[in-house]
């Protein structure tokens, strides 16, 4: 019979990585999800970065949405719990039309949960409960906060000739200015 040798571990031999060889794969991999537009290149980067903000901030509002419509509890209950689910899902729908713009733009967006919580704007809470009053207040005041920046944007927007994005907005601004009016209305 023949005599078996222990096998040695094999090591794959690398090539030596130059210092500057990383950057350089980081900005072609970059370059390839760059997508073509008559924008100019500032005027691209500006926008689809300040959309990927909006981005976190539309998310950060979801997820305060979503909670309260979970936890919402008093008198009112069902007319809230639906008003507050009607809402999150109106909210969720724009993420993907906000992502999608900032990649038509070719820029990039958000890739984690730890992304969004550095860009929010918006404030969470983590309250263990939050009244129903306060709770229509919160958001209120958060739509507001959000058409204030969907504005700025569009203002950029203007300003760079991005007519495809501003139009995006003035929707998503009348989106907002319909929650606030159900949310201000609901607790009077």
């Amino acid at each position: 019979m023949a005599e078996v040798k222990e096998a040695k571990p094999v090591q794959a031999k690398r090539s030596p990585v130059k210092a500057d060889a990383r950057p350089d794969a980081k900005s072609k991999s970059i370059a390839q999800l760059v997508t073509p537009t008559d924008l100019g290149d500032e005027a691209r980067k500006e926008i689809a970065k300040q959309l990927t903000v909006l981005l976190a901030d539309v998310f950060a509002l979801y997820i305060k949405t979503k909670n309260f419509h979970w936890h919402v509890s008093g008198p009112h209950f069902r007319d809230y719990h639906l008003m507050l689910e009607e809402q999150a899902t109106a909210v969720y729908e724009i993420t993907d039309v906000i992502a999608e713009r900032a990649r038509k733009l070719g820029g990039t967006t958000l890739r984690s949960t730890g992304q969004i919580a550095q860009l929010q704007r918006l404030k969470n809470n983590d309250a263990d409960f939050v009244s129903a009053p306060d709770m229509l207040s919160e958001l209120r005041n958060d739509n507001q906060e959000l058409v204030k920046y969907l504005r700025e944007v569009h203002d950029l927007c203007d300003d760079h000739e991005d007519v495809a994005t501003a139009s995006l907005i003035e929707e998503w601004i009348d989106q907002a200015e319909e929650r606030i009016w159900f949310l201000f209305e609901a607790s009077r």
